[in-house]
């Protein structure tokens, strides 16, 4: 498997992360075509690329049940309880940086576009 896409070997995803992501749903109708540890590793492949959604290599499965995973899983805070996790098993080390417009210093004539706006005659 190239570590690019699949960052986390399968025997370590069963024995840490698959618990809690089933543990977090409530299972009802058909099963998911697109595997936890696929959803997880593609999740883990647009946080650290940061390409679109539709961009999603092939080897993961479809975008959208993967999207669509990924924001139920927000919307129940599970991503959060995985990291926590993790971190409190010394899996794995976080650093957060926060930044916004307040720390980054712009030049006063770098905030627009190159030749302003121009009108169709």
């Amino acid at each position: 498997m190239d570590t690019r896409f699949f960052p986390i070997t399968p025997e370590f995803f069963d024995k840490e992360i698959k618990s809690l992501i089933e543990g977090a749903y409530i299972w009802k109708g058909r099963p998911p075509k697109i595997s936890h540890y696929h959803v997880f590793c593609a999740i883990l492949f647009v946080l650290r690329t940061g390409c679109p959604w539709r961009d999603v290599p092939a080897c993961f499965g479809a975008w959208h049940p993967i999207y669509l995973r990924f924001s139920r899983g927000g919307e129940r805070g599970l991503w959060w309880k995985i990291l926590i996790h993790l971190q409190q098993r010394k899996k794995l080390r976080m650093n957060v940086v926060l930044m916004d417009s307040t720390t980054m210093k712009v030049h006063r004539h770098g905030g627009g576009q190159k030749g302003g706006f121009k009108r169709k005659a």
